[in-house]
């Protein structure tokens, strides 16, 4: 059976992946920032098979060469790490988006650098694609589409803004270095939790009933 890497093992929609692809039988691999933290771990040693079946590696997403190890021989990745929105942060480019950005970068190498994987799933965001002037007239989007970084700017939208930049830069890199990539947008994710944290969609929803402003 093939093995996989799901990168950012306790987010919500990679719970689900690691889930799924140890229930049809998969090895797979998942990386997380700090594997002792059973807290926040501790769910994915509990999955059907993951005892015989699921490897957990450190990595980081601002530490170059960090997912190395994780990608070495499997065959295909789900990079799925990504940091969340938190309303009024006061250091958006370290929190978020330079890891979003530097980031995914850091996970391609790491592809181009395996000889084995042969696709690469990026869990992207419509935020990357709806926001921009003349959404109205080109209604409705499609793949052609991309979010304007100046509008993003413009209206303060930074994780449209990373997820934008993010993406761009993965075709990029998928493309000069012969990486077959897959990307999938997904709108708001909701649905029962595996994982102890929240999505940034509930943050979102919880923002909104605590009374903050965006």
């Amino acid at each position: 059976m093939p093995e996989y890497c799901v990168t950012g093992g306790t987010g919500f929609i990679a719970a689900y992946l690691v889930k799924s692809l140890l229930e049809k039988g998969h090895r797979v691999r998942t990386t997380v920032r700090d594997p002792g933290d059973v807290g926040k771990v501790g769910l994915l040693r509990e999955f059907d098979g993951a005892k015989e079946r699921l490897k957990i590696f450190k990595a980081d997403l601002l530490e170059e060469g960090s997912f190395d190890e994780a990608i070495q021989g499997v065959d295909g990745v789900f990079h799925t790490a990504s940091p969340v929105l938190v309303p009024h942060d006061d250091n958006i480019q370290a929190t978020l988006i330079d890891p979003c950005i530097n980031g995914t970068l850091n996970v391609l190498n790491s592809c181009s650098k395996a000889n084995t994987v042969k696709r690469v799933v990026l869990t992207s965001s419509c935020s990357s694609i709806r926001y921009r002037d003349d959404v109205q007239q080109v209604s409705p989007l499609n793949e052609s589409h991309w979010s304007d970084p100046e509008y993003c700017k413009r209206y303060d939208l930074w994780y449209a803004y990373a997820k934008t930049i993010g993406e761009k830069e993965a075709w990029r890199a998928a493309k000069e270095n012969g990486i077959d990539l897959v990307v999938v947008n997904p709108s708001y994710v909701v649905g029962p939790l595996l994982a102890p944290q929240p999505t940034s969609t509930l943050l979102l929803i919880l923002a909104i009933v605590k009374g903050f402003v965006f």
